[in-house]
Order: structure tokens, then sequence, then C-alpha cells
């Protein structure tokens, strides 16, 4: 028994031995889907409190504006992956096949010997490259017993629901199988709080009673706001569904011509509900039934209807977003526990920010602050003060390069991005960068936004919907919700030819040629 304690011992004075002899940081990306930063309560007490992701604010930096390229779930991944905007990474909307065979930032952390993984959504179509363990969810992926990809090419089902199976997959891999000798970086990216908004039972319990304040502009008019706002088709009354976005059964709507659900809406309902265990799935029906019954019972429309919809759609959204925060917490507790949290960086982050009912609105797409702004937290013993605010502007082909000069390694001179990380050790270092560009391409996908380009500074932001030839202009330190269009008013031409003049500079900066996207 002495030998055998004995021998225990040894083997946990060499494990924590070698944490504290390894110089070269671990880095861990956590990346929702989604995740608007005015649902972390870090950014924004008033919806949810995340007391897990705020963790890595109080301990780390905290960025109240960054940015994203190109607002929309795989582009935005691939941005990060290279450190390029769309136009040079090849993935410019939900229809493209990532290249796997580029340069990608994993693949050179592997090359410096850095151990690589990836967990969760992928959402690139190709298989995934630079990782020497991925397991990652097909396409979108669903929310309970969700199926996995595996490197050996097979899908299999798991059991369980998937913002817990991604985070005890990625610290089963760091306690199982991560080399201890090696450092290492791993993706861990969360579904969540992705549409169709399917949470547990227990924050089901938590949140469907709750009332949320309702923004400023739920009820706007936006149908005169110039082509763009228009032909969208992100209105919560009217794109967001009862049956399948909602969770009504269809049986409370058949007699209700109006909100009658299609056979499609129907046939998806049935389908979630069916993924949602047996045990658990007659407490969550029993639930949603009581929106039902206040369909049934007030058959409510217009102004009336959206109160309710924005209501039942902000319960769903936060409390997935409430699972997310608990598994921010395992994984947090699992490298304080093992010592790893001395020599790690965390790095909380979602591939862009989400409409939660601005404008009357849910989605992303736009080069508006609401979907353009995304939360970024990081940690870093050591090196990050606590409790750090960063006003500047930064943009998500900024991680690339940072995290190859966290790793000690300068980043290829020809990625897009400025690394953060004498920012991240100097909060008063001032980054070389007055302005941010962004291109969306993706008009025939989902929600009809129309493309457009456009570059934002801290005070400005001019917005080139290039198809229609229109134009916007917003002072966003007197206009925050983006309400005003300046574009052609005299006060303001110096400011609408300057940024005209900067914008036609990003284009050549970042060999965005588009042809159908001329600036005169």
């Amino acid at each position: 028994m002495k030998k055998t304690l004995g021998i225990f011992s040894g083997l946990l004075w060499c494990a924590i031995a070698v944490v504290a002899q390894q110089t070269t940081p671990n880095i861990i990306v956590i990346m929702s889907d989604d995740h608007d930063a005015n649902a972390i309560s870090a950014y924004n007490r008033s919806l949810i409190q995340t007391p897990q992701i705020d963790r890595i604010a109080q301990e780390g930096i905290q960025f109240t504006r960054a940015m994203v390229g190109n607002s929309l779930c795989g582009p935005s991944r691939a941005t990060f992956l290279t450190g390029l905007h769309s136009n040079k990474n090849g993935f410019i909307d939900n229809n493209s096949v990532f290249n796997g065979g580029q340069r990608t930032l994993p693949k050179l952390l592997q090359d410096i010997g850095y151990q690589t993984a990836l967990v969760g959504k992928w959402h690139l179509v190709s298989k995934p490259t630079g990782f020497d363990y991925w397991h990652v969810l097909p396409g979108q992926g669903i929310y309970y017993e969700p199926k996995m990809i595996t490197q050996n090419g097979d899908t299999v089902t798991q059991h369980g629901y998937a913002t817990n199976l991604i985070s005890e997959d990625a610290i089963r891999w760091m306690r199982e199988d991560r080399n201890p000798n090696k450092p290492f970086f791993l993706m861990l990216n969360h579904k969540a709080p992705h549409r169709y908004f399917l949470p547990t039972l227990a924050n089901i319990q938590r949140f469907h009673t709750r009332q949320f304040p309702e923004p400023p502009t739920l009820y706007a008019d936006t149908g005169n706001r110039g082509s763009a706002w228009r032909l969208q088709t992100m209105r919560i009354l009217e794109h967001l569904e009862l049956a399948s976005d909602l969770k009504v059964d269809p049986a409370y709507l058949q007699d209700i011509p109006e909100l009658k659900p299609s056979a499609a809406e129907e046939k998806y309902y049935n389908g979630i509900m069916k993924t949602i265990p047996a045990n658990e799935r007659e407490q969550i029906k029993k639930i949603y039934a009581e929106r039902g019954e206040i369909i049934r019972k007030e058959r409510p429309t217009g102004k009336a209807l959206l109160k309710l919809k924005y209501q039942w759609y902000m319960q769903d959204y936060l409390a997935c977003v409430a699972s997310i925060d608990e598994n921010v917490g395992k994984v947090l507790n699992y490298l304080d526990s093992t010592g790893l949290a001395a020599n790690t960086l965390v790095m909380y982050t979602s591939d862009q920010g989400f409409y939660l009912g601005q404008n009357g609105w849910f989605d992303k797409r736009w080069m508006y602050d609401v979907s353009m702004k995304t939360p970024l937290l990081i940690r870093w013993p050591g090196k990050i003060s606590p409790r750090t605010i960063c006003n500047q502007l930064t943009q998500n082909i900024d991680h690339a390069p940072t995290l190859l000069e966290v790793a000690g390694i300068p980043a290829p001179k020809d990625m897009h991005g400025i690394s953060l990380l004498p920012l991240l050790t100097n909060p008063q270092y001032q980054l070389p960068r007055k302005s941010v560009y962004y291109h969306f391409y993706e008009f025939k996908g989902a929600h009809t936004v129309l493309q457009h380009i456009g570059v934002r500074t801290v005070r400005y932001k001019l917005i080139y919907f290039y198809t229609v030839n229109e134009w916007q202009l917003y002072d966003l330190l007197n206009d925050p919700e983006e309400q005003k269009n300046l574009y052609n008013i005299p006060a303001f031409e110096s400011i609408q030819k300057s940024l005209q003049t900067e914008l036609i500079a990003l284009q050549k900066q970042y060999d965005d040629t588009n042809p159908a996207a001329p600036v005169k």
C-alpha cells in the first residue's frame, strides 16, 4: 500500500512539475454561435446573469468594440482560422466550402509543437485539417441527442444535450488524450444559442415565466428605410415561427388560419420533440403548452402577438445561454483544479452578434453594431491584468495573429489582422488602426439581407448596399441604435467623403476587388 501511494505521489509530483515548467502557454478558444454580447452580464446586466463567462472578464480583459468582417457563421469561423477576410480565405457565405489545404492557425501552431484539438461546431463543410483530434457536429447540429462526426469518418449519435456533451468531450480530451509534454490549442465550439433555440429542461423551468425588457425599437416601422430594410425577412412578428421556433404544439394553431403552421413547420416541431429523451419530453411539452393555451385563448395579432413572441424568444434564447455559462464554469474549474489555469490563455467569443428584438428583428448578417459586434473576453493569468476594459476597435481577423504571437511566433505578413498581444500586456498600447472593414455577400440565403460593404470608425459608420446603389451613414456617438441615416446631409458632407475615401483604401488594402461592389 505504501509503495502504491508512493508511486501515485511521484506521478502527481511529475504532473505538477510539467505544468510548472512549461513556459509556452496553452490556448483555449470557446466560441459560441450567435451569442450576442448583450446576453452576457459583463456587458449588460438587464437580461441574464452569466457569472462563469463573467469570470473571464473579471480575471482578464473585456473588449467593447470587437467586430467581425462578415456576420455569418461559416465566414466568421473561416476568418478566425486564417486571419483573412472572406474574399481571401474563400469562404464568403454559407454556400461555400472551406479550402482545408490553406494555411491556418492550428497548422501553424502544430508546426511549432502544439497539440491541437477541435470539439463541437465546425460548419465549414470540408473535413477539419490542422487538428490532431477533432469531433464535430455535422452542419449546424441539433441540441438533443446530437450526431457527431469522428476522425474515422463515422457519424455517431451521442446521448445527452449538445452544450454539455461538447464541454465534456473537451475536458475528457484534456484529461486523457493530450500530451502533457506539449502545449495545446483547443477550440471548443458550441452550437448554442443558434436557432432553433431548445434549452435543457432545467433551464426551461428557470426561464419560462421570466419577462424581459423590450428594446426601444421592437415595434419600429422598418418598411420605409430603403431597399435593404424593406426586403429583409427577419422580423420576429412575421418570420419567427410559433411551432418550429417557439415550440408551440401545432394542435393549438390548427383552427387559427393566420397562424396555422406549414407542413414543414409541423414536421420540424415533431422532429425536434422526438430528439428529446422521453423522460424529459413530456415535461417540456407541458411547459410549452402554456404558450399554446395563450394563443388559443387570446388569438393575438399585430403588436400583441409580437409582444408574446418576443418574450418567448428571449426565454428560450437566454435559457440556451445559461447552459453555455454553466459549461464555461466546468472548463474553468477543470483548469483550476489541475493547475493548468496558470499557464493557459482562455478566450471567449462568438462568431458574431445577434438581434434580440432591436428593430423587431432576430438573426444577424447586417453591418449594424448589433450584428457586427461580438463578445470578446480573454483571461491569461500573470499577463493580462484583471478587470481590464478595452474600447479600441478590434476585428476577428486579429485572432489568428494574436494567438500566434501568444505562442511565440510572428504572424505571417499577409494576414489581414493585427496582433493584440501588445495590448493584452499593456492596456495603454494604441493599436495602429483607425477603422475596420465589412463585406456581406449572401443575399439569396436565409433572411434576404442585401449584399453590402462598409467602414466603421470609433464614431462613424458608412454602409453601401451596392446592388441597389444605396448608402447609409451613422453617427454612433449620438445615434448608437443606428436609426438616423445622415447620408447626403450637408452638415456631414466632409465626414461622408472621408469615409468613402477610407472605404476605398480598405478595399485596396485587403485586395477586395469584387466587381459588383465599386465605390465611386
